[in-house]
């Protein structure tokens, strides 16, 4: 309802620009997750091994190379939007990722090819993490220069929970096609069938961003040559800049380990190690997507009205809190109901600070630097924190072999991350009164 009735408050030109940006960021969204999916059921394909864990380590290897690849995507793109305009950069990442998550589909397998398989499917990942991280930069920073003041804090929830929505419908397409390409079937060709449908959201995005203006807060600063030859170099040569650059990527980088050792392990989780079938995954993912997506609404909402670094400080507190409970549940629950419980409450609490980063972290730097700050900022989280699900995997085996209890090894990343954001929240100063200009 509160959602509702702030959107209706936008002009036309300022609701095309924030569908613009949600619509990209679920499709990031979207693909990411489709890559989760699937890597227990493909690692086989490209990796073969007679250890499965050794096979898993490797399949996810080539996930973490897309997250490692983001920072320079950011960076890249970033720099891109601040001298050519938001929406520029914007086209062209949509147009990338769109097209390399189609040619995943098309990749052949071990089988077919041999060692040139894993290559293929490196470099696949390689060029979707560089177009990937370009994404999320130029879509905050518009958003947010576009947004009402007032409203700021509500939207940037909404746009980053595009990234979730994407998770959703990645969850529900997932259902749908291990229905229709049962067992063995989706190993053949159904995994192929997911990444294919990636294109039709990928088209949409691109059709609403045509009919999208520039950020005038941009426009602004081209008229008044106040546009840097190359703004990165400013990001890391101003000391100032510099300064906030490295205290915004703490934050980052512990909320970026949250989310890859929640929602983004999560089906790796269920399936490998609480052994539960993929449509029973599938249909757990559902419904914990929707809290974590209630989350990101939240807190991105309450931050206008507490402050960015309050919320972050509670949503850091918050999992050490609940991680070991829920964690436990997962692990010893007696059915489905209770298992889609416990991941639901852990995801919300360990997921959800992402809220308040499209406005944080425009609010955090000037419009000359700003869409190549932001962007490499955001990602710049994932050089430390897409590690998570590397670290759980190896830890999981260890506690395994040593009979200890394996959601402890969950917990450990929880707790590393929970540390990592509490102390960003703490070096940061709020921003939810400073003015985009």
């Amino acid at each position: 309802m509160v959602f509702g009735i702030s959107f209706q408050r936008l002009a036309k030109q300022q609701k095309v620009i924030i569908l613009g940006s949600w619509l990209g960021w679920a499709l990031d969204g979207y693909d990411l997750v489709l890559m989760l999916f699937v890597i227990s059921s493909i690692n086989q394909l490209f990796f073969p091994s007679n250890d499965p864990s050794l096979s898993l380590l490797a399949t996810f290897a080539t996930y973490v190379v897309t997250l490692i690849m983001r920072p320079f995507g950011g960076a890249f793109f970033g720099n891109f939007g601040d001298k050519y305009g938001r929406k520029n950069a914007m086209i062209i990442t949509i147009t990338g990722f769109s097209l390399v998550t189609f040619l995943t589909g098309l990749l052949p397998t071990w089988q077919s090819v041999g060692i040139l398989a894993p290559i293929l499917l490196l470099i696949i990942r390689f060029l979707q993490g560089f177009f990937a991280g370009g994404e999320w930069g130029s879509g905050a920073v518009i958003s947010m220069e576009s947004s009402p003041k007032p409203l700021r804090g509500l939207l940037s929830g909404f746009v980053q929970s595009g990234f979730t929505f994407g998770f959703l419908l990645a969850s529900i397409s997932f259902q749908i096609t291990q229905f229709v390409f049962p067992d063995d079937k989706f190993i053949e060709i159904g995994w192929r069938v997911l990444f294919f449908t990636g294109i039709l959201p990928g088209l949409v995005a691109l059709f609403v961003r045509l009919k999208m203006n520039e950020s005038q807060v941009w426009i602004k600063k081209v008229k008044e040559k106040k546009i840097a030859k190359i703004p990165l170099k400013n990001v890391l040569s101003n000391k100032d800049n510099r300064k906030r650059f490295f205290l915004s990527l703490i934050v980052m980088t512990g909320l970026m380990f949250s989310y890859y050792i929640s929602i983004g392990f999560l089906p790796t989780l269920l399936e490998k190690y609480v052994k539960l079938e993929r449509q029973e995954v599938a249909s757990i993912m559902i419904v914990t997507i929707i809290f974590s997506l209630i989350g990101h609404l939240f807190t991105g909402f309450i931050s206008q009205y507490i402050g960015r670094l309050k919320i972050l400080t509670i949503f850091g507190i918050a999992p050490l809190i609940v991680a070991i409970p829920s964690l436990n549940g997962i692990f010893t629950a007696s059915d489905i109901f209770e298992i889609a419980l416990y991941t639901s409450l852990f995801v919300f609490f360990v997921s959800s600070g992402f809220g308040p980063m499209p406005a944080f972290l425009s609010e955090r730097f000037p419009t000359e630097i700003r869409n190549s700050a932001a962007g490499f900022v955001y990602n710049g989280g994932l050089l430390i924190g897409s590690w998570a699900p590397l670290i759980a995997i190896t830890l999981l085996s260890y506690f395994e072999k040593y009979n200890i209890a394996q959601y402890y090894a969950v917990a450990i990343n929880v707790i590393i991350a929970s540390i990592i954001l509490i102390v960003g929240s703490k070096v940061n100063p709020d921003t939810r009164n400073v003015d985009l200009g």
